[in-house]
């Protein structure tokens, strides 16, 4: 996996970009979890001031976080949320993961509220779309902000009983987002329940095939 600073170093093969957002080095295993899926990928730290071009990345993943979209966190948030109507206006594929998902419909005018943690595995209404191919209404989701409403051209394409606005799709450029996370598995149980009292409730990993969403996603950009 290749680091970028700001322009410096480039993978030469692939443009797919991963863009950082975790804030706490101690809870960063969701974001390693999903580097590790993504193993082509140039990682751009953005919170660390990191950034790229847009007009370089043939596909950009955009990370979660524990920081919220509506924080000041010493202009990074303001700067990936310029990042993403410029990504929309390049028409880049993009795909954003729990706080990408908010940054890039708060980008667009939508609205994310707080609204108390949610982690553990529940049922999900999926709309038959393909990032959605192959995979079961049982989704990881591990938050404690919502998005309310969504940003313009953005239309709802999951659902949930605790988020009505679960997943996202640009209904004019490639752009999509969902709020649970695909990278999360049973191997980082143990993580999830000693950081944030994760309950499966009636569920269990292995009804979980959301890792799909990544495959099916990168399938989009080819």
């Amino acid at each position: 996996m290749t680091r970028r600073t700001d322009g410096a170093r480039r993978d030469p093969e692939r443009s797919l970009y991963l863009v950082r957002n975790e804030v706490d080095p101690e809870l960063a295993f969701h974001y390693e979890a999903l580097a590790r899926h993504l193993p082509d990928a140039t990682v751009v730290d953005y919170p660390d001031g990191e950034r790229f071009e847009p007009a370089d990345a043939d596909a950009v993943v955009l990370s979660g976080s524990t920081a919220g979209v509506y924080e000041s966190g010493g202009g990074w948030i303001e700067a990936e949320a310029a990042l993403v109507r410029d990504l929309v206006a390049a028409s880049v594929p993009t795909l954003g993961i729990c706080f990408g998902h908010q940054i890039a419909n708060a980008a667009l005018g939508g609205t994310v509220e707080h609204a108390g943690m949610t982690a553990g595995l529940v049922e999900a209404s999926l709309a038959d779309v393909p990032l959605f191919d192959g995979v079961e209404p049982v989704v990881p989701v591990l938050h404690g902000d919502v998005v309310v409403t969504p940003g313009e051209s953005m239309a709802v394409v999951a659902s949930a009983s605790h988020a009505r606005v679960l997943a996202t799709r640009h209904e004019h450029a490639p752009l999509w987002t969902v709020q649970f996370h695909p990278e999360l598995t049973s191997a980082l149980r143990a993580r999830l329940v000693g950081e944030f009292e994760w309950r499966a409730g009636p569920h269990a990993f292995a009804d979980a095939t959301t890792e799909r969403v990544l495959a099916n996603f990168q399938a989009l950009t080819e």
